[in-house]
């Protein structure tokens, strides 16, 4: 049997990391089983799906790399067959037009409530052959009024429905659009899938959707019930936690892979290891491994993801994700071409920078020079420093071959006639180039900036030091 998987968004909102994580499990699980992933958007609330929820759901899919091979399938595009169904089962008598009011729905469960009874539909339609006049009936499902529903789930084991407390549901409302449950039954059926991997909220309407396609004459999917993912204050996610769009992770500078690495991990595990790559997954996630217990959203996990797997991209690779970043500050391509190589920058920024709009920023510097200091940092490290940031300018200048090496040599010999201390000397020169008190390793960061760059810079910050006075407030040794 091929495996089938299939995630079905609704596009009535954005798509949400608890989305994703199903979305990813089903991928994973096609993928390791050389299978099929479905792409189906299940768009049959008009009022509230959008199609700028549907092309955010597309787009977010494509930037994690969770890519279908077959549809996307629309729901509305499949009204003819869903009625098609409909009319079949009303024919063999699994499915009835009942002509009950909501009123009187309502009152017939008033009074099963009044008797200390479980509210439900009682089947009174079930056998009546004659229209109401002027009420639109509603299509129900006829459901087994005896024995029990068995759900063989992959997480959760065998969880056992009483049929007696299954009442009859509406598969199709009273305007004929067909209803969630029933579209969904339909839809797995017709595109063949066999592994439903889902939200565990959805594990109570498992035991109708079987009772439908056993009516239908056809075979239920296995189903796997993924637990849901909890704030770290073990309350239901909401946007206070994390629960926001996808695309929003992506604006904030987030890796897909690290993202994905992350939420693999709420529900899974795989030894101690915490770093995985793509093709790691897809070797080694197993869906029977997933907990049954709900997981916890980590902000810190996922920043510490990220950062390592910013450190394990190849540095052609890595400049390429952060361009799209320096051009939100300003730095396009042209601007870029006009300093040193990206991938040098982005290759020694890696190490400090736990997101891409972290290293932009921390970038910046390498391709526009700082229209001012720090205010703390020039008070601290440039002020009354004319003298050294002129001794730098002289024996940088001097500096053969423009390289780390050289630059640190020269940095050395000069710490060791200001009292023996590189920070002496690194901390003004860091802050002349780079505007603030920090910055990848000084050596390192001249080197990319360039000879011409540097001096420039140096002479800037000494005019301005000079012009705040003439004493030296670092004592030669």
């Amino acid at each position: 049997m091929s495996v089938r998987t299939r995630f079905a968004p609704s596009p009535t909102g954005y798509l949400h990391i608890g989305g994703v994580r199903t979305a990813l499990y089903s991928w994973l699980h096609a993928r390791q089983h050389q299978g099929r992933f479905v792409l189906r958007i299940e768009d049959t609330d008009v009022e509230r799906s959008t199609h700028e929820a549907t092309a955010a759901i597309l787009e977010g899919m494509a930037w994690l790399g969770l890519d279908w091979d077959e549809g996307p399938f629309y729901q509305m595009q499949r009204m003819e067959r869903y009625r098609a169904v409909l009319a079949e089962m009303v024919a063999a008598g699994s499915a009835y037009h009942c002509y009950c009011s909501r009123e009187e729905v309502e009152a017939m469960r008033e009074l099963q409530r009044a008797k200390g009874e479980k509210p439900r539909y009682d089947g009174r339609c079930r056998a009546r052959r004659e229209p109401r006049a002027d009420v639109a009936p509603v299509i129900r499902f006829r459901s087994p009024d005896s024995g029990e529903t068995v759900v063989e789930d992959i997480i959760h084991g065998s969880v056992r429905f009483r049929n007696s407390e299954l009442d009859d549901l509406i598969i199709a409302r009273s305007d004929g659009t067909p209803t969630y449950n029933f579209c969904v039954v339909v839809d797995d059926w017709d595109m063949q899938i066999t592994h439903v991997i889902r939200g565990d909220d959805h594990l109570n309407n498992t035991p109708r959707q079987i009772q439908i396609l056993q009516a239908l004459g056809a075979t239920p999917p296995i189903y796997a019930h993924v637990p849901m993912i909890l704030g770290p204050d073990k309350q239901k996610l909401s946007k206070r936690h994390g629960a926001v769009s996808v695309l929003q992770y992506r604006e904030m500078g987030y890796l897909p892979e690290a993202l994905l690495n992350f939420l693999v991990r709420l529900g899974w595990a795989h030894g101690d290891q915490e770093v995985f790559t793509r093709e790691e997954m897809i070797a080694l996630f197993r869906i029977e491994e997933v907990n049954k217990a709900a997981s916890a959203f980590n902000p810190e996990k996922l920043l510490w993801l990220n950062a390592q797997h910013l450190q394990r991209l190849p540095a052609a690779d890595l400049a390429q994700r952060l361009a799209p970043y320096l051009a939100a500050q300003g730095l396009g391509a042209p601007a870029c071409a006009q300093g040193p190589q990206l991938a040098a920058v982005a290759d020694l920024l890696r190490e400090r920078a736990k997101t891409l709009v972290e290293m932009a920023e921390a970038a910046v510097f390498f391709y526009r020079a700082p229209q001012q200091w720090e205010a703390k940092d020039a008070e601290k490290h440039l002020r009354h420093q004319g003298p050294l940031l002129s001794e730098l300018h002289g024996a940088l200048a001097a500096a053969e071959p423009w390289e780390a090496s050289a630059i640190h040599g020269v940095i050395q010999d000069l710490a060791t006639r200001y009292e023996g201390k590189m920070g002496r000397v690194a901390q003004p020169l860091r802050v002349a180039v780079a505007g603030k008190a920090v910055s990848p390793p000084i050596d390192l960061t001249l080197a990319l900036l360039g000879r011409e760059e540097t001096l420039s810079r140096l002479e800037r910050a000494r005019r301005w030091a000079e012009s705040q006075g003439e004493e030296n407030g670092l004592r030669e040794g």
